[in-house]
């Protein structure tokens, strides 16, 4: 009696079961430069990411980089234009020079010191914002990809969300939670969501029909596991995309709901703040728009530059034109 040939054991997964790596990817389409080599010779990640960080000093040292407190009043010199000087003399009889370098407010407030404060509002608000909103997406849309039933229901809500205009959902949570810096953080990351659940959906749906998902399914891996060793990969390097322009995004509604006065409480110095309290002169004093303007401007630049730079960097599809 001839031996049965002997079954392939079901228990053990094929040696082909590695899930590809998306760096690892890049690196192979680009010749095998690492990726540190690559971000560094990317003019775009290189400059957004200089601008960035410079704003991020000038945020965390703002208490040395200031030379007034944002908030003291000083009525005697209100809507002083930019380079005024003027001596003060303390209680001791010393005499001290202040230079003004953007002028005063309609208050007589530092717009200078008030600028470099606001850089630390709005820097929280947009990292918050871009790690709350990737968080929350990132879990929804990976289960919402991969159970079908669960599918249809989790993207009509988010198609809902979307349909509202981000900026008028925020303006009605900031109105129904109130003034806040928690509050204006949470009513910019629902409207964010629904964009992040469709990215990591669309991801999703592309992987579970590779091969090596099909395999560890066959052998019996569980959702979890299959979820977060094989699926949750390939989503990273997009979400680090996305997570960058949801956080230029943020920056500039924080802005916008301090412009209209309902986002942070106006005795809190932000660019948005700052700008509000000078548009009713701004014809005669532009400096207390101009100034913050054009510090919002650049930090969102910066984020979007750094966004474009790693897409190139971390898309297989671009990494050849580096």
């Amino acid at each position: 009696m001839s031996a049965r040939p002997r079954d392939l054991p079901l228990a053990e997964p094929p040696a082909e079961l590695v899930l590809p790596d998306t760096a690892a990817a890049a690196a192979a389409a680009a010749g095998g430069v690492p990726l540190h080599r690559r971000l560094l010779r990317h003019s775009g990640v290189l400059a957004g990411g200089f601008l960035l960080l410079l704003m991020a000093l000038v945020a965390l040292f703002a208490p040395w980089l200031a030379t007034r407190d944002p908030v003291a009043i000083d009525p005697a010199n209100r809507n002083k234009r930019p380079g005024f000087e003027r001596v003060v003399t303390d209680a001791q009889g010393r005499e001290e020079r202040i230079v003004h370098w953007m002028g005063t407010d309609s208050l007589g407030r530092d717009v200078y010191s008030r600028v470099v404060y606001g850089a630390r509002i709005s820097l929280v608000v947009g990292a918050a914002v871009a790690a709350l909103a990737v968080a929350v997406g990132l879990a929804i849309g990976l289960v919402a990809g991969y159970l079908r039933w669960l599918d249809a229901i989790v993207m009509r809500i988010m198609d809902g969300l979307m349909a509202i205009p981000g900026i008028l959902l925020a303006l009605a949570l900031v109105a129904l939670w109130g003034a806040g810096l928690v509050t204006v953080i949470l009513a910019i990351v629902v409207p964010e969501v629904p964009r992040v659940v469709r990215l990591v959906r669309s991801v999703v749906l592309q992987v579970r029909e590779e091969p090596y998902v099909e395999a560890a399914v066959a052998v019996g891996t569980r959702l979890p596991a299959l979820l977060w060793r094989h699926v949750l990969p390939n989503t990273v390097a997009p979400l680090i995309v996305q997570g960058t322009y949801i956080a230029a995004s943020a920056i500039l509604v924080e802005a916008i709901l301090s412009f209209l006065g309902v986002g942070i409480p106006t005795d809190i110095p932000t660019w948005g703040n700052i700008m509000a309290e000078g548009r009713t002169l701004f014809r005669v004093f532009p400096h207390n728009i101009l100034f913050p303007g054009l510090f919002l401007a650049v930090t969102v630049l910066a984020v979007n530059m750094l966004g474009d730079g790693l897409r190139d960097v971390l898309d297989p599809k671009l990494v050849r034109r580096i």
